[in-house]
């Protein structure tokens, strides 16, 4: 492919540095519905150590309900599996009468995660799952992500479905030291990142479709608990005409295959002779995510260089923000999602405003001009709108 220069401001934007930033909200509050004393418990007692949050618990929906009339919450956690009225049926009630956050808090998520997915379908905007030590051992990365859940909740969209078209921090240092890059890197194939959190489930939905058998593969982090991508996974891969599969280390990647990273592990792309593999390891959170976009997009950067294009899409913070800069000194092209058609504009935004993104697009037109940028030598050098 030829020279990557001359990164310009698309025609086709949104804001560009100049996006202003949403202000969090002061003060949260979080009803959680659970029918387990010790849960409702430990749960209040992790989200009250941020003082902005203020809690209210019910045992069941039906009491969750009667609380809801007296004062809407801003978020509501709730189970799947609760006495009088199932979580399911909880939460298309909300979704049909009074549309609030919810968030998905279940040993479901992990075990039954086919239910954990149609959540998703009926308008939660986040799965997690209960600790496997028991609820009283949380752990601090336990309360991290049910805390990042909550305000990534807050600043939510919620769009039905049928609405959708066609604590200390580390970086991504932790995992993979940044060495230096090479324009010239040159892969056997062309190589798309895709980055997403709080919405992505119904993005890549939209932005996989679009994609038929002969794309360039495609990397995927989406921030999901463990055992949850590769269900997540096997549903988008009966729905779409590429191959879709959760990463297992060491795949090999070519064309018409999507790799999407596994809950709880970082994946990282690197070269294996002429070819590109996907490693799958372990590591502390980074960016306060495992899997982290930053690792993946680092791990582009140095391996595919200016043959790759990164895309980062709706979720609250700034995961991948980094990462998408790296990969676009290293000469990738860089795409970022819209705010029209994001559910959380937080990561596009913080990219966005760092610099990082080339083009800002709606989501239906990133997949075409991912795989566009990937084949036309003329667009990857020049950045055409």
């Amino acid at each position: 492919m030829g020279s990557n220069v001359g990164h310009t401001t698309p025609v086709s934007t949104t804001g560009g540095s100049e996006t202003p930033r949403k202000k969090q909200r002061e003060h949260l509050h979080v009803l959680v519905v659970d029918d387990s004393a010790l849960v409702r418990q430990v749960m209040q007692g992790i989200l009250q150590t941020d003082r902005r949050i203020t809690v209210s618990v019910a045992a069941d929906p039906l009491i969750a309900a009667t609380k809801m009339q007296k004062e809407r919450p801003h978020v509501i956690i709730t189970d799947l599996e609760m006495p009088r009225m199932d979580g399911l049926t909880f939460l298309r009630k909300i979704m049909a009468e009074s549309p609030v956050p919810v968030v998905i808090c279940s040993g479901f998520a992990a075990k039954g995660t086919d239910r954990a997915l149609r959540a998703l379908e009926e308008g939660a905007v986040e799965v997690i799952t209960k600790p496997k030590l028991g609820v009283r051992e949380f752990l601090h990365e336990s309360a991290v992500l049910l805390l990042d859940a909550v305000w990534s909740a807050s600043e939510a969209r919620i769009v039905p479905r049928n609405k959708i078209t066609v604590s200390n921090r580390l970086t991504a240092d932790a995992v993979l030291p940044l060495r230096l890059k090479s324009r010239n890197t040159s892969p056997c194939h062309g190589l798309i990142a895709v980055g997403a959190s709080t919405g992505g489930t119904e993005a890549l939905r939209v932005f996989l479709a679009a994609l038929q058998p002969e794309c360039p593969p495609i990397v995927v982090v989406q921030h999901m608990p463990e055992n949850f991508t590769r269900a997540f996974a096997d549903r988008l891969n009966h729905e779409c005409t590429i191959e879709i599969r959760e990463a297992t280390d060491g795949a090999q990647l070519h064309n018409g295959l999507a790799l999407i990273a596994p809950g709880n592990f970082h994946a990282a792309v690197n070269r294996a002779g002429a070819n590109l593999v996907v490693n799958v390891v372990d590591g502390p959170l980074v960016s306060r995510h495992r899997p982290s976009v930053d690792v993946l997009f680092r791990s582009v950067a140095v391996a595919a260089g200016r043959n790759a294009v990164g895309v980062i899409m709706t979720g609250m913070g700034d995961d991948g923000a980094q990462g998408l800069m790296e990969m676009k000194d290293a000469g990738a092209v860089t795409i970022a999602q819209d705010e029209a058609t994001c559910v959380v504009f937080g990561m596009p935004r913080e990219a966005i405003a760092r610099g990082a993104a080339d083009f800002v697009l709606p989501l239906e037109q990133i997949a075409p001009r991912a795989v566009e940028l990937l084949k036309s030598e003329k667009s990857l050098g020049h950045h055409q709108s």
